[in-house]
């Protein structure tokens, strides 16, 4: 059976036909995808950059002088002038009211999580609450919580789904510790599964004590995430997964109120009004300047204004329609492939729908037997095929626990190995042998504002082929 043609997409979803425009802006902006028959799939791991904005900030960086923006002379000043101009954008682009809340430059999204981790006054008795499914750099901030004999709770996502029992959910809201510090945090989507859990959780765990620390950076390349209607304590996102270009640009967007509760562990440059050797005291800026460290990234920065500028013109709706489109197109096309007797070829980690979904799907491939074909060589096949994907665990590891169904009992068993004492480290290696015989990745392909039809019809294609492999 020949995977359908492009039509296949407009029967189903009528809507599609309204995103041509995306396909214009494909031709004149990301051309190079279809001189080099490039199917690109991982805009989860990063987003791709269009040919103007490069254009546009090199022009400014041509035609401008800018310098240290820690001083006040003319280029010092120029430069002061694009960051804060930046800084504006960032907070118009998310609704976000300066009143309300603060644009911390940072350098990527673990960053700005490393700022509220560390800073965040966790005490003896204080509650971290997360979900099962967050990146690395969120799973991370329980180590200060633990320093600092804070209680640490996660929420389970349940399969097939990957979701969330809300139910569990009001239950670990009540444990709240009245008048401590109690945080909250969870990801807007998964990159692992590409659910989209509910916005709609901030104001009630706000309600039930707690502040609520939101990872937006898989969310917000094709979804709106408006500000002055969901109020979280602080997100955290990269602009490169948002239009690819700058990469070392992140921020923490924080409410004002919350910002307050922060209480940096150390003072840089720039991220205080006076310090003293001799007297032995520093007096922290106030807002953003005192918790961007050093000098800022500021002939990087002006790119932020220029690739949300892009996204503006592309269409943020725009981008979400398609993305939906093409999900639910290729999710029904991966489901429906099937070896000779029946099994099927696929198995999808998270929504087989695009019901509270984003543009990311996790899978593994199984031979006719029910053996997992290793991710790795696929990941290795589709580069041969033209096609980036990404595989691994992708940063999250509770994800991954969960749809490869590896047992708390087992993973202790690995890392209470006395080779893991004597070695002091733990490689990949190390856990493939310790969990035999189960998966220890997956494969993820993730669309964003490039992506066409052709780009999945490429993959279903791929994918068939592994129909043969697997016998």
């Amino acid at each position: 059976m020949e995977v359908p043609a492009e039509l296949s997409v407009l029967e189903m979803y009528p809507e599609y036909a309204q995103t041509v425009s995306l396909d214009e802006l494909r031709a004149q902006e990301y051309s190079r995808l279809d001189a080099t028959r490039h199917a690109y799939l991982d805009y989860t791991g990063g987003g791709l950059y269009a040919e103007s904005q490069v254009s546009e900030h090199n022009l400014l960086l041509r035609k401008g002088l800018f310098g240290n923006p820690h001083s006040r002379n003319p280029t010092s000043q120029a430069t002061t002038d694009l960051v804060e101009r930046a800084r504006a954008k960032v907070l118009e682009f998310f609704q976000a009211s300066p009143d309300e809340y603060v644009a911390i430059f940072t350098a990527n999204a673990s960053t700005a999580l490393k700022l509220v981790g560390e800073s965040y006054p966790f005490t003896a008795g204080d509650h971290y609450l997360l979900t099962f499914d967050n990146h690395n750099s969120v799973n991370g901030i329980r180590e200060y919580a633990r320093a600092r004999q804070a209680e640490i709770s996660y929420v389970p996502v349940n399969l097939p789904e990957m979701r969330v029992d809300e139910s569990v959910l009001e239950t670990q809201w009540k444990l709240a510790r009245a008048g401590g510090h109690n945080l909250f945090a969870y990801p807007a989507q998964s990159n692992f599964s590409g659910v989209q859990h509910p916005l709609g959780w901030i104001a009630r765990a706000q309600e039930a004590g707690w502040d609520v620390l939101l990872d937006a950076a898989a969310f917000v390349a094709t979804n709106r995430l408006d500000l002055s209607v969901y109020k979280p304590d602080y997100v955290t996102l990269s602009f490169y997964k948002m239009f690819g270009y700058p990469t070392g640009i992140g921020c923490l967007l924080a409410r004002r109120e919350a910002l307050r509760k922060l209480h940096r562990p150390w003072f840089a440059g720039g991220t205080i009004t006076v310090a003293s050797v001799q007297g032995d005291r520093y007096f922290m800026a106030d807002g953003a300047p005192g918790f961007e460290d050093g000098t800022l990234d500021y002939l990087s920065i002006p790119g932020v204004e220029i690739g949300l500028r892009h996204l503006e013109r592309a269409g943020l709706d725009t981008i979400h329609t398609r993305c939906r489109c093409l999900t639910g197109w290729l999710i029904e096309q991966l489901l429906l492939l099937r070896h000779a007797d029946g099994q099927p070829l696929v198995r999808l980690y998270g929504p087989a729908n695009t019901e509270h979904r984003g543009g990311t799907l996790t899978m593994n491939f199984y031979d006719a037997a029910g053996r997992v074909i290793d991710h790795r060589s696929v990941e290795e096949n589709a580069s041969r095929h033209g096609i980036s994907l990404r595989t691994g665990c992708f940063c999250n590891p509770g994800g991954g626990e969960v749809a490869l169904e590896l047992s708390r009992t087992e993973l202790l068993g690995c890392f209470n190995q006395p080779v893991v004492e004597e070695k002091h480290a733990f490689t990949v290696d190390d856990f493939r042998l310790c969990i035999d015989g189960k998966s220890t990745g997956a494969v993820r392909v993730s669309l964003g504002v490039a992506s066409n039809f052709e780009d999945v019809r490429r993959f279903v294609e791929f994918a068939r082929g592994l129909l043969i492999v697997g016998g």
